[in-house]
């Protein structure tokens, strides 16, 4: 179940209770794709840094290691020791992704794989059987992600196919929920909105599955070559057509600017592998923008990553030393800006859901766009 708890403006603070605990919105969830943080980051980690929710990727886990597999172990939960809400992907972004590599059909996408070229098929049913062997607590519908830059004469039947696709999954999710050997028969459905930057085509889209009574609605297709105000604009248009009273969930999205801009918007779930990708670059996140540990000035710098900042890294280390590990190619330097990017963006989340409670969001995020802007690359 969902409640809005408090509103300020269209920003939303929510909480949706799963078989696997509550989770606090607006909220980031922690890109573990192939059921691990890339950076050495355990799930022990993940909870000393407040994670609330892992996000794993539906299609990389079916190649490898295999679905069927895990549902012997009792399912995600229990194979990567997570007791934690876990969101799967329904493997539909791969159809964007590998597009060289795809064949798209009424009944599903034909795929080869990125591993070693094996012919995949996949499907709404397929997807989730998938999702629900590896019994997640959020599963995807499987949808198609059209290109920002593909044309309306594409989008629009392409948009039709995900919506008919969603239909097939709520009656599959339904049925392998009833069956007695499903790993978690409270699996819940999330419908996604297509239509990349067409207004109509997703209002249309949005207004049709929101009729649907899903447990959430997902924007999809953005953050993918479009520019930031063009996905504000399509954030703007249709999030009002989607159902104020379920969750609200920008996929692959963002920045720490992205974020505070899309709650601003209405938006209350989020998930992107920047914080992962840019810390194991030595890229590290502040409220006075990124800081590349790399730069010469910080060979003596016997300060932390962030003043006040209590993740581990911050705690513990210095960014000469931080320095020092990335330079010398020691896993555990990469491994601290890991774990200092994903604190920082789980605890950007509290301090966005007190800013709504306590009615100031606008002048909390006008604030930290400023800051965010004044110090940008430091």
């Amino acid at each position: 179940m969902y409640e809005v708890i408090a509103r300020d403006g269209k920003a939303k603070r929510g909480r949706l209770q799963t078989v696997h605990g509550t989770i606090e919105t607006p909220v980031f969830m922690n890109v573990a794709t192939a059921a691990a943080i890339k950076g050495a980051v355990s799930t022990v980690d993940l909870e000393g840094i407040d994670t609330q929710v892992a996000l794993c990727n539906t299609y990389h886990l079916h190649v490898r290691t295999g679905d069927q597999t895990i549902k012997k172990f009792g399912g995600l939960h229990k194979f990567m020791n997570w007791k934690r809400p876990i969101l799967t992907d329904s493997g539909g972004f791969q159809v964007f992704s590998l597009s060289q590599l795809r064949n798209i059909k009424e009944e599903g996408v034909t795929f080869r794989s990125h591993i070693d070229g094996h012919k995949i098929f996949m499907g709404p049913e397929e997807s989730m059987r998938i999702q629900s062997n590896l019994g997640s607590t959020i599963a995807m519908a499987f949808d198609e992600c059209p290109s920002s830059k593909a044309d309306r004469d594409y989008v629009g039947p392409s948009v039709e196919r995900t919506t008919r696709w969603l239909k097939r999954c709520i009656e599959e999710n339904k049925r392998l929920n009833s069956l007695s050997d499903t790993v978690n028969p409270s699996q819940l459905l999330f419908g996604i909105n297509q239509g990349a930057v067409f207004e109509d085509i997703r209002i249309s889209q949005a207004e049709e599955i929101g009729e649907l009574n899903l447990a959430g609605y997902a924007l999809g297709g953005l953050a993918v070559g479009e520019s930031h105000e063009e996905m504000y604009r399509i954030l703007d248009v249709t999030v009002p057509h989607l159902p104020l009273n379920k969750p609200t969930y920008l996929m692959g999205v963002g920045t720490p600017e992205n974020i505070v801009e899309a709650v601003y918007r209405g938006v209350d779930f989020f998930d992107c592998v920047y914080p992962t990708r840019n810390g194991r670059h030595g890229h590290v996140y502040t409220r006075r923008g990124k800081r590349n540990l790399f730069n010469a000035r910080y060979e003596l710098d016997e300060a932390p990553i962030e003043e006040g900042c209590g993740c581990p890294a911050c705690r513990h280390y210095s960014r000469a030393y931080i320095r020092h590990l990335l330079k010398a190619k020691e896993m555990l330097g990469m491994r601290l800006c890991v774990l200092h990017n994903l604190y920082f963006y789980n605890h950007l989340m509290e301090d966005i859901r007190a800013a709504i409670e306590e009615g100031r969001y606008g002048a909390f995020r006008q604030e930290f766009l400023q800051k965010i802007s004044e110090g940008d690359s430091i």
